[in-house]
């Protein structure tokens, strides 16, 4: 039976374990005992105490592995992976680093690995759709709006992270990047908010996040590329006051005689009332909107998204919706059906014939269903 090793024991590496737990033998690495023991007793698995910010750590736990699924916070993640690579392991990542992952390439090209990053929802999914139309297209815009949302709006910030709420942090304080007319424009996160209706859902509001990431540079083609965050209305204006009063600046300030940066007060404060409760029900909204020409006609093609916390499994929306395309495409490589060397961001998985079909089909076994329509 393949191995594949899982860095990272939070909500999304759980559920990805359960996901795979099945069909190979899993073995899940974390520096956190406790949530260690709580996936052993759940599902059939191995585990591992180990500290993922030590490289020779991370080479004895993904040692014996057929593939590696890096699930680390972001601010780990390069590092995780670079170790990975240098041990010869083809990986798929969901850490979300904010350095740029074509700088491992020669490395992974010349340990001879795949590597996928970013292999989430969006990141993710909305990267293999505009991978996949880019080849049969000629994309003039590119637009996705997604955001992860509890159900139960709970003053004062009517928002709970459905992942590791430092990154939640980092959207909001990472300058977006986003295509004009061919050019890229950088403009301040949590800026130009417009209202969104999401059928089901109501009015939510878009921001401007660094989301794009990758797509800047491998479909530098398209004219005009942008994503948005999803929040309730109200909660961005909260945390731009948070963000310009310096709450969310990591520079230490004297505080009767202690130097104390105060986005670690700020997070201590914050993260207890943004924490999603086990069986809280919550939801994954995304639309994606691609448009151009296809054999010379206009051409549009959208994707909607609204999934939700499953009672049965216990899993929460964001977890699968997150997990699961990165465990889909680990089963593509593991299957030989994406082969490409080197780092691979997931819009050149899309781009290969079928693999974008695959993992939809995939979701949709697993009641992720994306909704698509061409006109």
């Amino acid at each position: 039976m393949q191995k594949i090793v899982i860095l990272g024991a939070g909500m999304v590496g759980g559920a990805m374990a359960a996901d795979l737990s099945e069909d190979f033998s899993v073995l899940v690495a974390d520096i956190d005992a406790a949530r260690l023991e709580t996936l052993k007793k759940r599902y059939r698995i191995e585990t591992m105490k180990t500290d993922l910010s030590k490289p020779a750590q991370v080479g004895a736990a993904v040692k014996e592995a057929d593939l590696v699924i890096g699930a680390v916070p972001g601010f780990m993640g390069f590092r995780t992976l670079e170790t990975v690579i240098k041990n010869k392991k083809n990986s798929v990542d969901i850490s979300f680093f904010a350095e740029d992952p074509f700088e491992l390439d020669a490395l992974a090209l010349e340990q001879d690995v795949t590597a996928v990053m970013d292999c989430g929802v969006a990141p993710g999914m909305s990267n293999m759709m505009l991978g996949h139309y880019n080849e049969i297209m000629e994309i003039d815009r590119f637009t996705c709006l997604v955001g992860g949302l509890p159900v139960i709006r709970s003053w004062p910030y009517e928002y709970k992270a459905p992942f590791s709420p430092i990154d939640v942090i980092e959207e909001y304080l990472r300058p977006a990047r986003i295509v004009e007319n061919g050019r890229l424009v950088v403009k301040p996160a949590l800026s130009e908010p417009e209202p969104v209706e999401f059928e089901g859902v109501g009015t939510l509001e878009a921001f401007n996040t660094d989301g794009l990431r990758t797509v800047i540079k491998t479909m530098s083609t398209i004219p005009n590329m942008i994503e948005k965050t999803l929040r309730y209305p109200g909660h961005i204006e909260k945390m731009r006051m948070l963000r310009e009063t310096g709450f969310l600046s990591d520079e230490p300030v004297d505080v009767g005689g202690h130097m104390i940066a105060p986005v670690d007060l700020t997070t201590r404060l914050l993260f207890p009332l943004w924490k999603l409760g086990d069986e809280e029900e919550e939801f994954t909204a995304m639309r994606i909107t691609i448009t151009g020409k296809k054999n010379g006609a206009p051409h549009t093609v959208t994707a909607g998204l609204l999934d939700r916390y499953d009672p049965k499994t216990g899993m929460s929306s964001m977890a699968r919706t997150t997990g699961y395309p990165c465990t889909g495409t680990a089963r593509l490589i593991l299957a030989g059906d994406y082969q490409r060397k080197g780092i691979s961001p997931p819009e050149y998985v899309g781009a290969v014939p079928g693999c974008l079909e695959k993992i939809l089909t995939y979701l949709q076994a697993r009641n992720i269903v994306y909704h698509i329509h061409q006109s």
